[in-house]
């Protein structure tokens, strides 16, 4: 494996690429990303038309921009689609028009407690046009005349989203999810789009007890069109992760899933308190990413959400001080090593029986006792074999071991191995 700040570098260098392209919950801003993705790992890309019912929903009209602008009476942009993404109001619909400073207020948005910063705005669902600028942008505007055009189109297409699948020994699955809505935002959402990227990579160099599903979709009504689609599926996933907000500096936040109890969600809260890193376990609710779409209660699926700073929990949340200064290497690494190693619990956290259960089994004469002299953790090792002979008994996972005994999970799951090959316990 790559050593942790090259693959930082590399992710970091995936969000590069990312950043300019104009993204939006349809088009083909999306579909350069996903091309892009597509470079890493094989994509199975899907395009659903629009008017096409997914549950309560309806896939809606294909949004495209090629430009937009407000230019004053010299023809100087003052507005620039071209220089960032942001400056357009998602979704508007076409407009070419001359009108005075105080009609087109009416059309603009800005942030005066942060007057040098440029918001993110949409209107999926409304016929609107608009545009996003700084405040200071627009205290220096005069009064006077202004040019403004958005050269948008809105009409029947498809709604674009890609799955990746790390085929595992068996078919019970692990969802993976990211949105690939949001256009030049790096840590929400190019940072969570460059850790599942890469950790489908790191899954696929060995084959994982389970099969992981990566879904690359936009936010809300991607994540409701995939369940539409995929209803017999669904019945197979035993646990997912949605990755949002991975890349910036704050400590890691572990969101339950509605259960509460859910198998993700005891492997994250081992792993995160396990590791000593600063981290936060928040309860579930019904807002936020797509975890509350695979949380509804007809699906109830046992899915986290993993961010650093959480929705909305950061002042440039949503603005233009979300770039790529506002992300690091080293924060999309460490998502990515936490990912990892949940990942590692998850896919060893087996059930096993103990063969020998009356009275406790001579270890030493197995050669067990022997092959752990010399160790500096023999102790560890010794106390493990006991608890893991102690709690196979069909109802117990070696995370109750680990969880039970105080003992790291990796030392639980090496016992169990040394059990296994000398015969004692079986899965």
């Amino acid at each position: 494996m790559a050593p942790v700040t090259e693959i930082g570098e590399e992710m970091y260098a995936l969000v590069e690429r990312l950043y300019p392209l104009c993204r939006s919950i349809t088009g083909d801003g999306v579909r350069a990303t996903l091309d892009i993705v597509g470079e890493y790992i094989p994509l199975q890309v899907h395009e659903i038309p629009t008017g096409t019912q997914v549950l309560d929903w309806t896939v809606p009209q294909e949004w495209n921009i090629r430009d937009a602008y407000i230019a004053d009476t010299t023809g100087r942009r003052i507005v620039d689609f071209a220089a960032s993404s942001l400056h357009v109001l998602g979704y508007s619909v076409p407009v070419s028009a001359t009108m005075p400073l105080a009609e087109l207020r009416e059309h603009l948005h800005t942030l005066p407690d942060h007057p040098g910063w440029v918001p993110y705005r949409t209107s999926y669902y409304k016929p609107e046009w608009g545009f996003c600028l700084a405040q200071d942008t627009l205290d220096a505007m005069p009064d006077g005349a202004y040019e403004v055009r958005i050269d948008s189109t809105l009409a029947d297409g498809h709604l674009t989203y890609a799955e990746h699948v790390v085929p595992g020994q068996v078919p019970d699955e692990v969802i993976v999810s990211c949105h690939v809505c949001h256009p030049s935002l790096a840590n929400d959402n190019l940072a969570g789009i460059a850790v599942a990227t890469f950790l489908a990579r790191a899954l696929a160099r060995h084959t994982p007890y389970y099969t992981y599903r990566f879904i690359f979709a936009p936010g809300t009504i991607g994540a409701i069109t995939w369940l539409a689609r995929n209803a017999e599926r669904v019945e197979r996933v035993r646990h997912g992760l949605v990755l949002a907000c991975a890349g910036d500096p704050g400590h890691l936040t572990y969101k339950r899933s509605r259960r509460g109890d859910a198998e993700i969600d005891r492997v994250m809260r081992h792993v995160l308190a396990a590791s000593e890193r600063p981290h936060r376990v928040t309860e579930f609710t019904p807002y936020g990413y797509d975890e509350r779409q695979f949380c509804s209660p007809g699906f109830d699926l046992g899915v986290g959400s993993l961010t650093r700073t959480p929705y909305a929990g950061y002042p440039e949340y949503h603005t233009s001080a979300d770039n790529l200064d506002f992300v690091s290497p080293e924060a999309m690494a460490d998502t990515l090593a936490v990912c990892r190693e949940a990942f590692a619990v998850l896919d060893r956290n087996r059930r096993y029986v103990n063969l020998s259960p009356y009275g406790e089994p001579q270890l030493g004469r197995r050669g067990l006792y022997d092959a752990l002299g010399g160790r500096s953790d023999t102790k560890q090792a010794q106390m493990a074999m006991l608890w893991v002979l102690n709690l196979s008994d069909g109802e117990h996972g070696l995370l109750d071991v680990a969880e039970r005994s105080g003992l790291p999970f990796g030392t639980v799951a090496a016992a169990a191995d040394a059990l296994h090959g000398a015969g004692l316990i079986k899965a």
